[in-house]
């Protein structure tokens, strides 16, 4: 794939796609919406809204981050709160399916408003090919396929959807990133799920699971950010294991520590992370976090087990 192509052909797609109109960029500050946001911004300029949904579901300081990345760029992002949203659609529900499905209705209603409050007609959104692919194949239901479950959003919501990607796999979305001149800590970002945090909360996701689990990704970036891997991230189980706290028992949670090499997102194999930073993680994870009793390094390639665990 020529890069250069490529961008001058979306730039000219998306103008003739938008035409006059507005559109709004749902930005999250990953490689794919990231892409996006630029393409379409050349494309209409000024008539491109970018916003930033805070779901309560990111990571650390990852709205603020986000937007200053863009404020270099010279693109305005709008952050829009709607974290109680997005929890009280998530309260109760523990199926994997059912969960993606809460946060995905919720991720379009607050689009969709903020759509409508602008005068746009359009969603220029990150979908990739494996995003297709997953859902077609059953896998797992991606938030952004909405084709394939029955929704029209111009119907539902009250736009239609520009997916200027929805070709290319993760490793091409990273040379176009580059080919953008946005920066290496976006083209090189590790991925991140669009129902973010939710995905590595088995169970219940709460305020409070969140905010641990938001503790313990922090721990496992900065310790494998050394080996640059395609991903690596923690995973809360629902269940509790047994600790010793002053030779006292106490019940405390258990976490997976997961990171993975692939190309593009279709296969991965374990990453074999040095002894030394496996143990330096755990260690920091119980005593950073003492409500964590018990760490365990997933071993599983894809497939037979999926990257994310829900």
């Amino acid at each position: 794939m020529n890069q250069e192509q490529f961008i001058n052909q979306k730039i000219e797609e998306i103008k003739a796609i938008v035409g006059s109109e507005k559109a709004v960029s749902a930005l999250s500050g990953g490689v794919d919406s990231s892409v996006c946001t630029v393409l379409a911004h050349r494309a209409i300029k000024d008539r491109l809204r970018v916003i930033f949904i805070d779901d309560g579901l990111m990571r650390e300081n990852e709205p603020q981050e986000v937007s200053q990345i863009f404020s270099e760029l010279g693109i305005k992002v709008e952050i829009i709160d709607a974290k109680d949203e997005f929890f009280a659609a998530l309260r109760g529900k523990v199926d994997p399916e059912e969960k993606r499905k809460a946060f995905r209705d919720v991720f379009y209603k607050v689009f969709g408003r903020q759509v409508i409050n602008s005068g746009a007609r359009y969603l220029v959104q990150g979908t990739i090919a494996a995003d297709v692919i997953e859902t077609k194949g059953g896998v797992k239901t991606q938030h952004n396929i909405l084709e394939q479950i029955g929704i029209d959003p111009e119907k539902g919501y009250g736009f239609k959807v520009v997916e200027p990607l929805i070709t290319l796999f993760k490793h091409e979305v990273r040379r176009v990133a580059e080919s953008l001149g946005l920066p290496e800590r976006i083209f090189q970002r590790m991925p991140f799920p669009g129902p973010g945090l939710a995905t590595r909360v088995i169970g219940e996701v709460t305020p409070q699971r969140v905010a641990l689990i938001r503790q313990v990704t922090q721990i496992v970036e900065e310790e494998t950010s050394s080996l640059n891997p395609f991903q690596a991230f923690a995973v809360l189980l629902n269940d509790k294991g047994t600790g010793i706290e002053k030779g006292m028992r106490k019940f405390g949670n258990i976490i997976i520590i997961r990171s993975v090499e692939s190309k593009d997102a279709m296969t991965a194999e374990p990453s074999q992370v040095p002894w030394e930073i496996l143990l330096r993680m755990a260690k920091r994870i119980t005593v950073e976090i003492p409500q964590v009793v018990r760490v365990a390094y997933e071993l599983t390639p894809k497939p037979p087990a999926t990257i994310e665990y829900i």
